[in-house]
C-alpha cells in the first residue's frame, strides 16, 4: 500500500520535533506514538469515544486519533509527557495516584489531560460539572469516584494556594 509521504515539523511540548516518513492523512496520535516515539498518549477505540488519546492542540483538548497530525503544523501540542516536568509530576497526577485512582492506567493519560484542562477552565467545579467533563472518558477498572476524589483534592488544594 502506497502512501504519498511529506515531511513536517510539531510543535510538540514545547520542541518542535521534525516528523518524517509519515503520510498526510495520518493521525496525530499515530504520529506522536509511531513516529515520536511518545508512548504516553493511549490508543484504544480509535473512535474519538474513550478519551484515552486525548491531547491538547493549540489550548484544545481533542482526540488525538481523530486529528490529522499535518494539520497540528504551527500549533502547540501538549501530551501527558508535557504536562510536567520529568521526575516532578503534577498537581493532577500526584492527586490520582494519592486517591487511588490509577488501576491498569491506560485510561490515566486522557483523564490527565482531561482534568488538567477541566481545572483550568473551572476551578472549583462541582461533582456533576467533573462527572460531565470527564464523560468523554472510559475507564473500565474504577467506578470513577476516586477520580472524582482526586480532581476535588486537587481544586481545594489550588483553591488554598490562591
Amino acid at each position: 500500500m502506497s502512501h504519498d509521504s511529506d515531511h513536517y515539523v510539531l510543535d510538540v511540548n514545547g520542541v518542535r520535533r521534525e516528523v518524517t516518513d509519515s503520510w498526510l492523512g495520518e493521525s496525530l496520535l499515530d504520529v506522536l506514538r509511531d513516529r515520536l516515539g511518545l508512548m504516553g498518549t493511549k490508543g484504544a477505540c480509535e473512535q474519538g469515544e474513550c478519551g484515552s488519546c486525548s491531547v491538547m492542540v493549540d489550548g484544545v483538548l481533542v482526540c488525538s486519533c481523530l486529528v490529522m497530525a499535518a494539520s497540528a503544523v504551527d500549533q502547540p501540542i501538549v501530551t501527558i509527557e508535557g504536562i510536567a516536568p520529568v521526575g516532578s509530576p503534577s498537581d493532577v497526577q500526584a492527586a490520582f495516584v494519592e486517591a487511588g485512582a490509577v488501576q491498569c492506567g491506560f485510561c490515566t493519560p486522557g483523564l490527565i489531560m482531561a482534568v488538567h484542562d477541566l481545572l483550568e477552565r473551572d476551578v472549583m467545579p462541582s461533582e456533576t460539572e467533573i462527572r460531565e467533563e470527564l464523560a468523554g472518558n472510559v475507564c473500565r477498572c474504577t467506578g470513577y469516584g476516586r477520580i472524582i476524589e482526586a480532581v476535588q483534592r486537587v481544586a481545594v488544594e489550588r483553591g488554598r494556594a490562591q
